[in-house]
């Protein structure tokens, strides 16, 4: 298994021979200027929530890539609409694709298209691909349901939300990795603008302090679990 990070909240998965793209904020980000989202491979877009920094270039993937949209069942019914592929899910519930089994989890956060339509309850997910499990958290607080994943999984990342003011920080961060049993950690949702700015040399600091691995790549770079 293989995670790039894309900038923001916006990541690349590949599992086998399969490309999932993650919450596509990339043509507007600046610090992502970079990456050009005409070059991605996409068979699945996996969207946490509806907010325009996590789905801005779905719609340009997935025409290109012709990938399945995979989000609550709001969501989906939204690209739906569209023409687009896709399949619904809901909190707690879980499916076996050919990348592995996702199960889609709570988050505590709000979801709203940038045009206003409703976009559901926002939530995280779960993947448990290729021996290898990974939590990714979405936008979220820190919340009691994440000791609810490791009575499930082992997991061998957690990719968590770092930045602050719509999520949690560093110190909510850390309770949640205890809270999900993970020490390797792969933070994001941080720096992309001025209210989620942090000092990355510090947040290193207190992770390690804590026995745990926070990792904050540059945007392009990836790692291998």
């Amino acid at each position: 298994m293989k995670i790039t990070f894309y900038g923001h909240a916006s990541l690349g998965i590949t599992i086998a021979d399969i490309h999932i793209i993650v919450d596509p904020f990339i043509s507007a980000n600046p610090k992502a200027s970079h990456i050009d989202i005409n070059s991605l491979e996409a068979d699945y877009i996996l969207l946490s929530h509806a907010h325009q920094d996590h789905i801005l270039d779905v719609e340009a993937i997935a025409k290109r890539t012709n990938a399945v949209i995979v989000s609550n069942a709001e969501i989906a019914t939204y690209y739906g609409k569209k023409g687009f592929q896709s399949h619904p899910m809901n909190h707690g519930g879980s499916w076996n694709f050919e990348f592995g089994n996702l199960k889609y989890v709570n988050a505590i956060h709000s979801s709203s298209f940038p045009d206003g339509t409703y976009g559901g309850n926002p939530g995280g997910f779960v993947i448990e691909g290729e021996r290898k499990n990974i939590y990714i958290a979405g936008d979220t607080a820190l919340t009691m349901d994440m000791k609810l994943i490791p009575m499930r999984t082992k997991l061998d990342l957690a990719i968590l939300p770092i930045g602050n003011n719509f999520t949690m920080d560093i110190e909510d961060a850390i309770i949640a990795s205890d809270f999900v049993e993970c020490d390797k950690i792969l933070g994001y949702h941080y720096d992309t603008f001025g209210y989620i700015e942090i000092n990355k040399d510090q947040a290193i600091k207190k992770f390690f302090d804590k026995g745990k691995d926070l990792m904050l790549l540059n945007i392009g770079d990836g790692i291998e679990l």
